[in-house]
């Protein structure tokens, strides 16, 4: 289904696991070589280590980046690190920090400062009911619970590291979700801009697109890659 001839590297969302993503890779055909990016294990790791982690699971050559939720802020600081490996960048409600920003500068006020202060507090693993209630929204119980089941907590530097002040300006995209309820479409609309993302589209899902629409998500991503120049 893809026409990409470079590998594409998945990033998850943080405390995502890889098999979110087996229908989409299922869907974009035999012919496409993809993978799922690595994450560091260590619960002190920095934003470096969870950029270092992708750079070293990555395929020889250069790679096509589609990144989800948090694992916009890991895909910019690899598309920063390693501008010659990477030949495209698609945000799917993915986190899309200014240069030399992080996950939750990012966020608007006063969410940010909620944030930060819920973290201090709870650490990183949000409370079942509050994943079932944001994060799993519009999927079936089967699937949500294998979601809360196999979430892990990230280290917190993944939120609070700054990412780098070079920029990257290879052809970019932002793929919006309009029910999302974790990232609302004004925050998605502002990372698209911070992304200068040409290409972008919508889908009518949740947080979790590759789960509750992966022909969609599939399409879509085939879509961008065909329109790059």
């Amino acid at each position: 289904m893809s026409t990409s001839r470079d590998p594409i590297m998945f990033l998850s969302g943080a405390g995502l696991p890889a098999w979110i993503w087996d229908d989409v890779r299922r869907d974009l055909g035999e012919g496409q070589q993809t993978c799922v990016a690595s994450r560091p294990q260590s619960g002190r790791a920095r934003l470096r280590d969870y950029a270092q982690a992708v750079i070293d699971s990555a395929p020889p050559g250069g790679y096509v980046i589609v990144a989800h939720s948090a694992g916009g802020v890991i895909g910019a600081e690899v598309a920063r690190l390693a501008p010659e490996r990477v030949s495209a960048f698609l945000a799917i409600s993915a986190v899309i920090p200014q240069p030399g920003g992080s996950f939750i500068s990012a966020m608007p006020a006063p969410n940010r400062w909620a944030l930060s202060a819920a973290m201090r507090i709870a650490g990183t693993r949000p409370p079942d009911s509050a994943i079932r209630r944001g994060l799993t929204r519009g999927l079936n119980e089967e699937v949500a619970n294998r979601i809360i089941a196999d979430f892990t907590p990230e280290s917190p530097a993944l939120y609070r590291d700054r990412t780098a002040h070079r920029s990257w300006s290879g052809w970019r995209g932002y793929l919006r979700t309009t029910d999302d309820h974790q990232l609302p479409m004004t925050l998605q609309q502002r990372c698209a801009q911070r992304l200068d993302a040409t290409w972008q589209n919508d889908l009518n899902t949740g947080h979790l697109p590759m789960l509750e629409d992966h022909q969609a998500v599939a399409a879509a991503i085939t879509r961008f890659l065909t329109a790059r120049p």
